[in-house]
């Protein structure tokens, strides 16, 4: 399993950027939004594992941004922060809204992080059937991609390739694994099919710079 990936979407500044400097310092990748509409956006662009979510953010609440995101496929758990620590308050985050744990303000710096990883430890998310990266969507069901909301035609290889780049969540992709699962064992490693491609991918995706050849372990998405 990779790093685990947390969006901390806190409207007071100082607050997030502690939060986020000791997370990392934690070796836990980071992202930030200071509204609810920047968190949902970016949640919807991006795979976190946990998104810490203040309840009072600007433009949209930490509750509407809870609801909107439990109507996901594969929404990140989600860990509410709250000045109002009450019983109540707390069955209100877990029953209603549906998040997976909650914490009140002020809290210990420990505390926190302890419960950032017992959620990103917990039993794995079966595998959405729709993906998505910087823009991309790919419904595996369907077989059906777009990018930002516009619809591109794939091959079935084309398709399975760029499947199998966003299964991958921005790791590499080793070439002789891409020749393996797309193609068949019988095929040449030394093939340019692989490379042919990921040529056309990227110019039906519209952006040469989506898929990175990484020197030595194969492709990657960017973004």
């Amino acid at each position: 399993m990779g790093r685990m990936r947390v969006l901390v979407a806190e409207d007071h500044q100082v607050l997030a950027r502690a939060i986020a400097t000791g997370l990392r310092r934690q070796s836990i990748a980071v992202d930030v939004a200071a509204s609810g509409d920047e968190a949902e956006r970016m949640c919807l662009l991006t795979d976190y594992d946990v998104l810490v979510l203040d309840r009072d953010l600007p433009v949209m609440t930490g509750d509407e941004v809870c609801r909107k995101l439990r109507e996901l496929v594969d929404p990140p758990r989600i860990l509410m922060l709250t000045s109002a620590g009450s019983l109540e308050d707390k069955v209100y985050g877990l029953e209603r809204l549906g998040a997976d744990d909650y914490l009140a303000k002020p809290f210990d710096f420990a505390e926190l992080v302890a419960r950032i990883r017992t959620l990103g430890r917990r039993v794995p998310k079966a595998p959405a059937d729709v993906l998505r990266h910087a823009g991309l969507t790919l419904d595996r069901t369907r077989r059906e991609v777009t990018v930002r909301g516009r619809a591109v035609e794939l091959t079935p290889k084309e398709f399975a390739v760029l499947r199998r780049l966003m299964e991958a969540g921005g790791d590499a992709v080793p070439h002789d694994e891409l020749v393996r699962t797309v193609w068949d064992e019988h095929l040449d490693p030394r093939t340019s099919a692989v490379r042919a491609t990921i040529s056309r991918l990227r110019g039906k995706l519209g952006d040469p710079h989506l898929i990175l050849a990484d020197a030595g372990h194969g492709y990657r998405l960017c973004g």
